[in-house]
């Protein structure tokens, strides 16, 4: 893997070769170049992958557009954070299981003052979930499921039967993105980080609180009518973000953006 952006001395000169360069940087690197700033405030990271021709996903997964690489940084990803959102429809097309204790992280974690491994929080109107799954029963840690004050209270007590923490982040049956965010820096969890699926996404998107865009870009086509990354209804004014870093490797591009 090299580093395209910003520009340093291991970036690749006119004849491609880079001095040094690795073809699969460390665990250490890794961390290094995706650590979360350090704020005051939660911090939400959204990481997502798209094919070349915008595609959030192929036959309704993202796996076939990724990569080994891809799957690395996503468990730098995961491993880094205090918790992992993600919406109740990914949690039931992508099969979500707890997040596994890492133990090359396990002493990071715990100098971070972080669990062993991240919470999965799941955001759910409906609480339409299978909550015999392993997600709910037999986490390291605890998973929170965020819903509207209006949620059907027979289904919250289904949900905290099976061991889940449900929080209330909305006044009517949905979710509000801000109020979501702040419910989980009340609990303790500051490094936030989404994997979406796009609707979630989008939601967060139009509600102003994405802070950083960690995008994968697959060199890939796939045409067909598959969702973007963010979906839902178009914000007012296109947000602008900045890039922070490129990375490249088998011609995968794995980028951050911050909002400016």
């Amino acid at each position: 893997m090299r580093q395209l952006f910003p520009v340093t001395d291991q970036t690749p000169d006119a004849e491609g070769t880079a001095p040094g360069a690795s073809t699969q940087w460390s665990l250490d690197e890794l961390v290094e170049a995706y650590a979360y700033p350090r704020t005051d405030g939660p911090w939400l990271r959204a990481n997502m992958v798209s094919s070349l021709d915008g595609a959030g996903q192929h036959d309704g997964r993202s796996q076939p557009l990724s990569s080994e690489t891809d799957m690395r940084i996503f468990g730098t990803l995961r491993a880094l954070a205090d918790v992992v959102v993600v919406g109740a429809e990914t949690v039931r097309l992508e099969g979500y299981r707890p997040a596994k204790a890492r133990a090359d992280f396990a002493a990071r974690r715990k100098a971070a003052g972080q669990g062993p491994a991240p919470v999965i929080a799941v955001v759910t109107a409906s609480l339409d979930l299978d909550f015999s799954l392993p997600l709910f029963t037999s986490p390291l840690v605890p998973t929170v499921v965020l819903t509207g004050a209006a949620a059907d209270p027979d289904r919250v007590r289904e949900a905290e039967r099976a061991g889940a923490q449900v929080v209330v982040a909305g006044d009517g049956p949905g979710v509000e993105p801000r109020r979501a965010v702040q419910a989980l820096a009340d609990l303790g969890h500051r490094r936030l980080l989404t994997e979406g699926g796009p609707r979630l996404l989008g939601q967060f998107v139009a509600a102003g609180v994405l802070d950083e865009l960690c995008l994968t870009v697959s060199p890939t086509l796939t045409a067909g009518d598959a969702q973007r990354i963010a979906g839902g209804p178009a914000v007012q004014v296109p947000q602008r973000f900045a890039p922070t870093s490129v990375l490249e490797d088998a011609g995968f591009l794995y980028t951050r953006y911050r909002r400016i």
